[in-house]
């Protein structure tokens, strides 16, 4: 959420930067600061009347204790129409902030001076490519015929026991998800990151801190009973550890890493270009998380961009870097890279790891701040990313490493599955 101060400051900047996400913020910005002058005015107001029935309530004290009863009681009457005052202007200063905030949950994240002006995925920057595409047989198949063909994945079965999105891994398949898991969290924690086990549901407070609420509330399961919500990515309790706290400037970085089975709706999702596993509504990933000085946010998302890439270099997947376009950019986002793997078998790219940057968007919505060198609080800057997704990845793998004779298993993976080939 956007600091009221900020928007004050950078009215100008704050419209023109929204219009990147074709928004034409000046209508609400306006409002933002008209309901502010009215929130301080009120505020204002309150605290004279306050302030006033204070004073007044000692003079009555004082009146009384000397024996002026008389000019004491015609006080009183003073008194009591400034508490009814006061009563009016709680009320009326709680309803304006609470119309104030509403706003401010509505305006997105103000995107950095990098992000490049679009309208959709289409004008999203190439910004890197790595990896050769491999020549596949001519009887070359997509994952989900592989899936089949070698009995390591079963759609129907999913299907059967919940529903299309929610597949069953068999054998080989459960074991190289399995393995996937735990190379991406060795080279996580290798690279520095501590790893933690999170919860897979969350409050409704969680979902804020991050912006998956309201922002993204039709695409989340909701357990209506308990008012908790499966988590959509790691992200959102693995940020909430740092919801409140206020750190001591020596504490930062925080980097963690974690693995969990996230859950999205995906509603109105359909079509072939969301088979198999291109789309799913349960799927694992392995996410990473840094709380930084705002100072070096940048710097550290360029390192967490250069630690994906290294991932996938070792896997040996071809793969692209997108620098996503204000009409791509997520709602809490400043910044966002997108890396890409290509399926060689779909001949398409798929999507596979999102790193971004979120300022101080959600450590606003966290009231997650950090004692700075002059002992004042500040707010922290957030960033996570998908260190990484794994339906893709495995896809990539199955399309990309297969053979006339079966699916060879990358080298870096082999002493995690204890095997080199599914056949």
């Amino acid at each position: 959420m956007l600091q009221v101060p900020f928007i004050r400051e950078h009215q100008e900047l704050v419209i023109k930067r929204l219009a990147k996400r074709n928004i034409d913020a000046t209508e609400m910005i306006n409002e933002v600061i008209k309901l502010d002058e009215e929130r301080r005015q009120t505020q204002s107001e309150l605290d004279n009347t306050l302030a006033e029935s204070n004073s007044l309530s000692k003079e009555i004290g004082m009146l009384y204790k000397s024996g002026n009863a008389d000019q004491a009681n015609a006080l009183k009457k003073r008194t009591t129409q400034l508490k009814d005052d006061s009563k009016a202007l709680i009320e009326k200063l709680n309803a304006v902030s609470e119309k104030l905030d509403e706003l401010l949950c509505k305006i997105p994240n103000v995107p950095n001076d990098l992000v490049p002006a679009g309208n959709s995925e289409d004008d999203n920057k190439e910004v890197y490519r790595e990896g050769d595409i491999p020549e596949l047989p001519k009887n070359a198949l997509p994952h989900w015929e592989l899936a089949s063909k070698y009995d390591i994945i079963d759609f129907e079965l999913g299907n059967k026991i919940t529903g299309a999105g929610f597949p069953v891994y068999k054998g080989k398949g459960a074991k190289l998800q399995r393995a996937l898991i735990n190379y991406f969290l060795d080279k996580n924690t290798a690279a520095g990151y501590s790893e933690v086990q999170v919860p897979h549901l969350v409050n409704e407070a969680s979902g804020f801190g991050t912006g998956q609420l309201p922002d993204k509330e039709g695409q989340m399961y909701h357990v209506t009973e308990d008012n908790l919500y499966l988590i959509p990515t790691a992200e959102v309790p693995a940020t909430n550890l740092f919801r409140g706290d206020l750190l001591a400037e020596s504490e930062l970085p925080k980097a963690i890493t974690g693995y969990t089975p996230c859950f999205r709706r995906e509603a109105g999702s359909y079509g072939a270009h969301v088979r198999g596993l291109n789309r799913l509504h349960q799927f694992d990933k392995v996410e990473i998380l840094r709380i930084e000085h705002p100072d070096r946010s940048y710097e550290a998302l360029n390192e967490m961009v250069e630690h994906v890439k290294s991932i996938l270099n070792e896997l040996k997947l071809p793969y692209r870097i997108l620098r996503l376009c204000g009409g791509d950019l997520g709602f809490t986002s400043a910044l966002t890279y997108d890396f890409e793997v290509y399926s060689t078998a779909q001949e398409r790219w798929l999507e596979i790891s999102s790193v971004s940057n979120f300022e101080t968007f959600q450590a606003n919505r966290l009231k997650l701040r950090f004692k700075n060198s002059d002992g004042k609080s500040q707010l922290a800057h957030t960033l996570n990313g998908s260190s990484l997704a794994l339906p893709r990845v495995l896809a990539g793998i199955l399309e990309n490493y297969q053979t006339e004779n079966g699916i060879n298993i990358p080298d870096v993976l082999v002493p995690y599955t204890g095997f080199s080939t599914i056949e």
